[in-house]
């Protein structure tokens, strides 16, 4: 009886991707492949398997202070409780008359009013609170004030800050400003290699800072009375700093369709 012959094996031979090129040396064994081997790639799997090109973008950016708040204080110290109130408010309305003539919104002043006994006198004090959105007209109204009444009326310093909405305006548009870089960078990297920017499939904004500015001369920022309204502008200005990182597509070169 003779030997039945085994059955021929047929082998596929595929080329390996670079990305799998570390299982050519391992052993497999089962319903595995031999090593060297792959099964082919499903038409699924092809079209995941996309090209992409990582980059980061930075940006920083400022913004100066939008308001600003000043303190009108008026006292008066008299032998009669009357005579106190009627010098106060003699002079109180003078300032809230100005104010309303300047155009400033009742919503941006406040008044308030302490009155109480010293000794064998009565004294009275009213302070008035404005807050304003234009420093020019700030530095006019305080000359004028300064300039019109007497110096029972003190006047503070202007205090410059920034709105909630104003500080996360500033963190939004360094975002973006950021993710814009970035895109700019990978469509100038897709260029060089002849390839097109595709689309973005991964942002990340990675790093965030924020800081006020300083003055360059440190004796003048102890002395916050000393300052120009320039400097405390400058002192009070907001810098934010934003850091992204994004994945595009890579797609080849589009062919230019000839005309037939």
């Amino acid at each position: 009886m003779s030997l039945l012959q085994a059955p021929q094996s047929r082998v596929f031979v595929e080329l390996v991707p670079w990305a799998d090129r570390g299982r050519e040396n391992n052993v497999v064994s089962g319903s595995e492949l031999l090593p060297g081997f792959r099964r082919p790639l499903s038409s699924a799997q092809t079209q995941t398997a996309t090209r992409e090109v990582h980059v980061s973008g930075t940006a920083e950016l400022s913004a100066s202070p939008d308001r600003a708040q000043v303190a009108v204080l008026v006292s008066s110290t008299k032998e009669t409780a009357a005579e106190a109130k009627k010098s106060v408010c003699r002079r109180l309305d003078y300032i809230t008359q100005s104010l309303q003539q300047q155009g400033l919104q009742a919503e941006n002043v406040t008044v308030t009013k302490d009155f109480r006994r010293m000794e064998n006198a009565y004294h009275m004090e009213a302070e008035v609170c404005i807050t304003f959105t234009e420093f020019g007209k700030m530095q006019n109204i305080c000359n004028f004030l300064i300039e019109k009444l007497d110096s029972s009326v003190v006047i503070s310093q202007p205090q410059f800050y920034h709105t909630p909405s104003s500080v996360e305006n500033l963190r939004r548009k360094a975002c973006l400003v950021a993710v814009e870089n970035a895109r700019h960078k990978a469509q100038e990297v897709c260029n060089v290699v002849g390839q097109t920017l595709g689309k973005p499939l991964l942002i990340k904004e990675e790093e965030t800072k924020e800081w006020e500015g300083q003055i360059d001369d440190l004796q003048s920022s102890r002395l916050s009375g000393s300052l120009t309204v320039q400097q405390k502008i400058k002192s009070a200005t907001i810098h934010a700093a934003s850091k992204v990182f994004i994945t595009f597509e890579v797609k080849g070169k589009e062919k230019k369709r000839k005309n037939l």
